[in-house]
């Protein structure tokens, strides 16, 4: 039977605020018709930056490279080539085909990365410089042509961390802009910025609104929610381990969930004491003790199969696994953005460093979808090509038939007209290729009369 220690006060919602719609809609139409213009006047009202040109110089980039410490500078290339390197194995595990599904009838895909990506780096509370690692590096390693990049101001100047992971991870162009104006300049263009094809990397509810409302005039990566974590635990594990990845997750904002799946009521109650403990201490607290009180849960369950079930219902962004046998969770579970299977491996080890993106679905979107990864930055595009006439009338006389069932005789007759000149039949205008064998018994018929 699964019983809860604790629940939520309050209910994450993924319903649209209208308000919220009304006004980015207001300010993406504002950037369309104003241009250049309306991105400056926005970047005043917004971020308190004047500029002529948003677009970071390359001495301007210079010296937040020179201002950034070597040991953060290594750090930084460190991740870099973690996600790198995941990101390229991805990248070899998506390979071209061509096939001859009949004979002379050849069929084939391409994989071909997007030619521009635009990718926004959240950054005006924290410089949350990891999101240039997910974004900008695994869309160059895609193979995108031209991968620009908008950060806001952090304290009014560009961020020096963020501008060097940006340009680390091979941006090849950085702007000091940040929310809605900065999407709406990537999506929609400017004089002097010219529109990507796609959008990419987390932000804030304008930004994700900004996002959903651009969605089909350009493309994006996912609708991004609030940041969730849940944790599955047995006994095998303690409260203060626990405690500590539910809170590390919750200090994202004050409506992130994080949820503690267990079969021990002992680890459930420790697990409680000591986020009781580490809120009187943690530097974040009023963030993370506000996330914990409004959307924190404990589930208790009795077997790993409610656990299980459990985990598949929520379907969270991130899923940790500290239990006796975490692979029957990997092999199991089915609805997650990412695993983290195991005591030794933590969320924040895949938000920063390990390899893995951390752009990744919310909201339960992990129903239906995965994460931000190269394959995301890549169209796999289908062809096909027929090599002799008999195999084109011989596919002509189906689709003619196929055409017509539908009721549409322009199909057809696109058809009709291969099967006449590669098959050398007689078929009547707008009408049905009968099969080949009924036409030669029809002409023996004919014959013997």
């Amino acid at each position: 039977m699964i019983r809860h220690l604790k629940t939520a006060e309050a209910q994450a919602s993924n319903f649209q605020d209208e308000a919220l719609t009304k006004t980015v809609q207001a300010l993406l139409d504002e950037v369309e018709k104003g241009g250049d213009a309306a991105v400056r006047k926005l970047a005043v009202r917004f971020d308190g930056v004047d500029r002529d040109s948003y677009r970071l110089t390359k001495t301007e980039i210079e010296a937040c490279l020179n201002s950034v410490s070597k040991q953060e500078r290594e750090d930084i290339e460190f991740a870099q080539e973690q996600v790198r390197n995941f990101a390229e194995a991805q990248k070899a595990a998506l390979t071209d085909i061509e096939v001859e599904t009949l004979p002379g009838v050849i069929l084939g895909h391409r994989n071909v990365p997007v030619q521009s990506v635009g990718c926004y780096v959240p950054g005006g509370k924290y410089p949350l410089l990891a999101s240039a690692h997910m974004s900008v590096l695994t869309a160059k390693v895609a193979g995108c042509e031209r991968v620009i990049t908008c950060a806001p101001p952090f304290k009014g100047k560009p961020a020096p961390l963020i501008v060097a992971a940006q340009h680390l991870a091979g941006a090849d162009e950085i702007y000091v802009l940040g929310g809605v104006q900065a999407v709406a300049a990537m999506a929609l263009g400017t004089e002097t910025i010219e529109p990507v094809d796609m959008l990419a990397g987390p932000g804030n509810a304008y930004v994700a609104e900004a996002k959903r409302l651009l969605f089909g005039r350009v493309g994006i990566d996912l609708f991004a929610g609030p940041t969730e974590v849940l944790i599955l635990a047995d006994d095998t594990v303690d409260g203060e381990l626990v405690a500590t990845d539910l809170l590390g997750q919750a200090e994202h904002g004050t409506n992130s969930p994080a949820v503690l799946v267990t079969n021990s009521e002992k680890l459930a109650k420790n697990t409680l004491a000591e986020i009781g403990r580490l809120l009187g201490i943690m530097p974040t607290a009023e963030i993370a003790g506000t996330a914990w009180r409004n959307h924190g849960e404990i589930i208790l369950c009795e077997t790993r199969e409610e656990m299980l079930a459990e985990a598949d219902r929520i379907a969270s962004e991130h899923v940790q696994v500290m239990t006796r046998d975490d692979d029957w969770f990997l092999d199991n579970m089915r609805n997650y953005g990412a695993l983290f299977l195991g005591a030794r491996t933590t969320v924040a080890y895949g938000d920063k460093v390990i390899g893995t993106n951390h752009t990744l679905p919310t909201m339960r979107a992990a129903r239906y979808t995965g994460g931000l990864w190269v394959g995301k930055f890549i169209k796999t595009c289908t062809y096909q090509r027929i090599l002799t006439d008999q195999a084109s009338a011989m596919v002509g006389e189906y689709a003619s038939r196929l055409c017509i069932m539908e009721g549409f005789a322009g199909h057809a007759e696109q058809a009709n007209v291969r099967v006449r000149r590669y098959g050398h039949r007689n078929i009547e205008y707008a009408t049905a290729a009968h099969p080949l064998a009924a036409d030669r018994q029809m002409e023996e018929t004919n014959e013997a009369r």
